[in-house]
């Protein structure tokens, strides 16, 4: 892939440097994807292996979000002040030394701390590779490209997390659904070590950790992704539920205050006046609240209405992933001449008539042409048309220094959103089947929470299309991401 690497001279060096930071940056992007799904469908023989209660088994999946989502931004700020390679590095290892453990638990408690720990690693990773392809690329068609392929990176570790999770576990049993991460890992450390260009090992001088911030971040948002999930369990109006919502408002709300304050924020206030950042964040939250929710009814749709098997599932999931290669491809040609705005409208309208077409035909006869290939062809075309002018939103303006804080804002709101779409959704559901577990009540509950999937994708396209300026385009006027150069000392992204 062509590029220059920010702040470098142009040579084939500078050019093969940067080529080898999105190598790493797309592993990183496929693995923190793939560990969010993989493990979805070996729960049943995690259960039976290790002996887990029904309750207990859900922190399997939960202990993973929560760390995720309750230290993105403390991941993404760290980054900016100790350098992208360290974290990347240090993340890494904790993601495989988490992942090995994993394979090896013995109990209930082990697996699900193993979980934890991973959240931990994750929640390094991913701002990290966000903020690589913006360090290493300048605004323009170079950036674009590589925007598309971390869309695309993200959207093939979802699908074969599903597809993997089934057939690992049909033929391996559920330890190599924690295992096959080892492997990603060594090659992402391999990939980060064989990378040509200057290293700078310094830290960034004049700036320092907000150790408050971190801590009400981390609390607050913990705290709001845990309400979120007990929220499908125990009930929006339970006192486990408003007590958790409460508690991290009052968290977040402390969180503003000290932002406003110290000198070296977490999370700069005045990041969020750039309505294209703002929109971005905001488009992001309802995206995901829809997708993540969503595919949890698909699935959940292909095996008890359709009667799809584990295996079965996670191939019915690959044409999405090739609609949202499509779409992520079609995106870095079409930016150009449609601008940010178009383009997340666009994308945005694709997506929420998709989810209608899931919503449309989600009932007992469904067939697998009508009611998942061609919804999830359409959806997927229209989510992967979003990544592009989403991630040049996302950074527009934004200094080198601030990349990190940038992306960490970028994928909480991802999280965020995930948790709170499949939590509302989930109470949907339940709402219209009232208990029923026929195929009928299923489906019916399923369509429900389809349609208020495709209301949220609806709202992201409104929301493009009324926050930002309509004259944008990209590689020029007011919401392109203007060229990030490098800080005085070396190359940005190996700092």
């Amino acid at each position: 892939m062509d590029g220059t690497v920010a702040g470098g001279s142009g040579t084939e060096a500078a050019a093969r440097h940067g080529r080898w930071l999105l190598v790493v940056a797309l592993t990183v992007q496929f693995l923190v994807s793939l560990d969010m799904s993989v493990v979805n469908v070996a729960l049943p023989d995690i259960r039976g292996d290790l002996g887990f209660g029904r309750d207990g088994l859900l922190w399997v999946v939960n202990a993973y979000a929560l760390a995720f989502g309750g230290l993105l931004m403390l991941g993404g700020r760290l980054a900016d002040l100790a350098g992208p390679r360290r974290v990347l590095t240090a993340g890494l290892v904790l993601f495989g030394l988490a992942s090995l453990a994993g394979g090896l638990a013995w109990s209930p408690g082990s697996l699900v701390a193993a979980r934890a720990v991973q959240g931990v690693g994750a929640a390094a990773l991913a701002p990290v590779a966000f903020a690589l392809i913006t360090l290493a690329f300048p605004a323009g068609p170079a950036r674009s490209r590589a925007l598309g392929l971390w869309g695309m990176a993200g959207a093939a570790g979802g699908a074969v997390g599903v597809l993997a999770g089934g057939v690992l576990t049909d033929a391996a049993g559920w330890r190599a659904v924690m295992l096959v991460n080892v492997p990603i890992v060594a090659f992402a450390l391999a990939a980060a070590a064989a990378r040509t260009g200057p290293v700078g090992r310094q830290r960034r001088t004049g700036a320092r950790l907000d150790l408050a911030g971190a801590l009400l971040a981390t609390a607050g948002t913990t705290l709001l992704v845990l309400g979120l999930v007990r929220a499908s369990d125990d009930g929006w109006g339970s006192a486990v539920t408003l007590s958790t919502l409460g508690a991290a408002v009052l968290l977040l709300a402390a969180f503003v205050a000290v932002e406003l304050r110290t000198p070296s924020p977490l999370l700069r206030p005045g990041l969020l006046r750039g309505r294209p950042v703002l929109t971005a964040n905001l488009f992001c939250l309802l995206l995901a609240s829809a997708q993540f929710g969503a595919f949890y009814f698909v699935s959940l749709y292909m095996q008890l209405v359709l009667g799809y098997g584990p295996t079965a599932a996670g191939f019915a999931f690959l044409p999405f992933c090739v609609g949202v290669v499509a779409g992520s491809i079609l995106a870095t040609r079409a930016v150009a001449v449609l601008g940010i705005r178009r383009l997340m409208t666009v994308g945005g309208v694709l997506a929420a008539l998709g989810m209608g077409w899931f919503a449309a035909t989600a009932t007992v006869d469904g067939s697998f042409p009508a009611s998942i290939l061609g919804p999830s062809l359409l959806c997927s075309l229209g989510i992967g048309l979003c990544f592009v002018p989403l991630g040049t939103a996302a950074t527009t303006d934004v200094v080198p220094g601030e990349t990190g804080m940038a992306s960490g804002l970028l994928n909480s709101s991802r999280q965020v959103g995930g948790s709170l779409g499949l939590a509302v959704l989930v109470t949907v559901a339940a709402q219209v089947t009232g208990g029923g577990t026929g195929v009928r009540d299923l489906s019916a509950g399923y369509a429900a929470a389809f349609w208020v999937a495709a209301g949220l994708l609806a709202a992201a396209a409104l929301a493009a299309y009324v926050l930002l300026p309509g004259e944008s385009r990209a590689g020029g006027g007011p919401v392109a991401a203007q060229p990030v150069a490098a800080e005085p000392g070396g190359d940005a992204a190996d700092r």
